[in-house]
């Protein structure tokens, strides 16, 4: 099976640039309910995913910054502590389960490097699920 089945493309993810601010990302990720998104540079290459953690372990260590300056830190500033590896799009699906155990999503990047979307853990899961599920019915059947 090919990795892109489970591909949710960039256009219908929610992601940021190094060049946006600490306030642009706590507001999309307020809005948008998310913990964390992907960071895509000026080239359309994955540049790393931010957290909430980052945004607040740097407000933390930055008391000169505050909220009120959050407009003024550029997300490139911010350090990642979640190292969050991107897949391949030509990737073996082992390759893909291997990362998913310890990432809610995938970055999924093309032979330039290039972003072109994420695979979420959930997909993953529910497709396993559903594999199961329909060996579950088989045995019935044979029993």
């Amino acid at each position: 099976m090919n990795i892109a089945f489970f591909l949710v493309p960039k256009e219908e993810v929610i992601y940021l640039s190094p060049n946006h601010t600490i306030r642009q990302a706590l507001e999309r990720m307020e809005y948008h309910r998310f913990s964390a998104v992907p960071l895509i540079d000026e080239d359309g290459r994955y540049a790393g995913t931010i957290t909430e953690g980052d945004l607040l372990w740097k407000l933390k260590r930055s008391p000169e910054i505050g909220f009120e300056n959050a407009h003024k830190v550029r997300l490139s500033d911010v350090p990642q502590h979640w190292c969050i590896k991107p897949v391949r799009i030509d990737q073996q699906v082992q390759d893909l389960i291997t990362l998913a155990v310890n990432q809610n999503y995938v970055p999924v990047i093309d032979d330039n490097e290039v972003f072109i979307g994420i695979i979420r853990r959930r997909e993953i899961i529910e497709y396993c699920f559903k594999l199961w599920q329909s060996e579950q019915k088989l045995s019935e059947q044979k029993a």
